[in-house]
């Protein structure tokens, strides 16, 4: 929570970056590398905008009706939003060299009657929560309140190098408080405001940002040394490096990817993190994973998905995804599972998982796949709440090939 108003240039800077979201539908780490990139800012300026930019972008159907503001007015408008954000979270107002008033007056009346309306105060769209409620029913409010709240910091400790107790003592040594997470024990809190990449247990690789949830779904593999795994959706490669840290670096660790960028990533982040054992492939077509069959001991299948567990991360999202996408998304998945649950091996585990907690794309998926594949036995599942746990929203669920066909 900001303690000040902001400066003239970085309201400049919020409404730009905005502006590039909502007109024209950049993602928001592109819109804040476009505009950060070439600047000296000091990084508690910079976490001050993307504070303030990610907060309005939570409710910003709020916030736009509070000031009278649309989303496509905002490179016109925006600074009576920005007025309004300030007066709403009781600062003082800002100075910008071009403003516009706000009627305090109307405003107290609007924030009376945004109150009588849950939907809107939460920040939710109209279309995720129609979703919401038919998919999840009485658990949705809970969901809904817990998405618009900013995310908190979370660090998993790279066991190839040190300790929790170790990390934890590191950083407070250059002045970054952490508390430990209770259920989760590779994973510390940030709970003070602090440059963590500039620090030395960063440039040594005894850290990785992580969400909490996300370092549960990767231990739910079980990965043990010698093992030969997969991670077949790795990404930039987060849970690799976890399941690499459950391994000791001892056996295959194969990452797969249908983008080359972004397994160059994980590659300089194995390096930094010591995770010797991890190997990237290209998925260049599904002769790529018909290799593979019967060969995995552990298979990770982290699909794409409609990201509405990770909304207080993503809170861009809300405002660029339609209802439309999900069962395109859907349909995805379920190849995904078909084709590349082929890798395991009898007696193996597959873990299956998503950003999201909508049941269409977790428990749905997982009842659809195993009545149709008597190879496979459910083993468990687990919906990570952002409600009950204050984390990202995650799936997993674990299910053993008990024979070849």
């Amino acid at each position: 929570m900001l303690k000040s108003s902001l400066s003239p240039s970085s309201n400049e800077l919020v409404i730009s970056i905005l502006d590039l979201v909502l007109s024209e539908g950049k993602p928001l780490d592109r819109a804040y590398s476009q505009h950060f990139s070439g600047l000296k800012l000091e990084p508690t300026e910079q976490g001050r905008i993307t504070f303030v930019v990610g907060d309005i972008l939570r409710r910003l159907n709020l916030y736009c009706y509070l000031s009278d503001v649309t989303p496509e007015e905002m490179a016109r408008l925006g600074s009576r939003l920005l007025n309004v954000w300030h007066l709403f979270n009781e600062l003082p107002l800002p100075k910008m060299q071009y403003s516009l008033q706000v009627d305090t007056a109307d405003l107290a009346s609007r924030i009376e009657s945004a109150k009588a309306q849950p939907v809107l105060w939460d920040g939710c769209p109209d279309w995720l929560n129609q979703m919401g409620e038919a998919q999840m029913g009485d658990k949705w409010p809970a969901e809904r309140a817990a998405l618009n709240k900013p995310a908190k910091r979370f660090l998993r400790t790279n066991i190839l190098k040190c300790t929790r107790d170790e990390l934890a003592n590191a950083l407070r040594k250059e002045g970054v408080q952490t508390a430990s997470v209770e259920g989760v024990d590779t994973a510390l809190e940030v709970v003070s405001d602090s440059a963590l990449f500039r620090t030395e247990a960063f440039k040594k690789g005894w850290f990785e940002q992580q969400d909490a949830g996300s370092q549960l779904v990767a231990l739910a593999l079980d990965a043990k040394p010698g093992m030969r795994v997969v991670d077949a959706c790795a990404g930039a490669g987060g849970k690799t490096l976890s399941i690499s840290a459950q391994m000791q670096g001892k056996g295959r660790l194969l990452a797969m990817d249908v983008e080359q960028w972004k397994l160059d990533n994980l590659k300089q982040r194995a390096r930094r993190a010591g995770a010797h054992n991890v190997e990237t492939r290209i998925i260049a077509s599904s002769k790529t994973i018909k290799r593979l069959k019967l060969t995995a001991d552990r298979v990770l299948l982290d699909v794409p998905c409609s990201g509405l567990g990770v909304l207080k991360r993503n809170p861009d999202a809300k405002w660029r995804d339609t209802p439309e996408r999900l069962p395109v998304l859907v349909e995805l998945q379920k190849h995904i599972l078909q084709s590349y649950s082929r890798m395991v091996k009898v007696g193996g585990i597959l873990v299956y998982a998503t950003c999201s907690i909508m049941p269409e794309e977790n428990r749905d998926q997982i009842d659809a796949f195993l009545a149709e594949n008597k190879h496979f036995r459910f083993i468990e599942d687990e919906t990570i709440s952002p409600a009950e746990t204050g984390f990202d929203g995650f799936y997993l669920a674990k299910l053993e090939r008990i024979s070849e066909e």
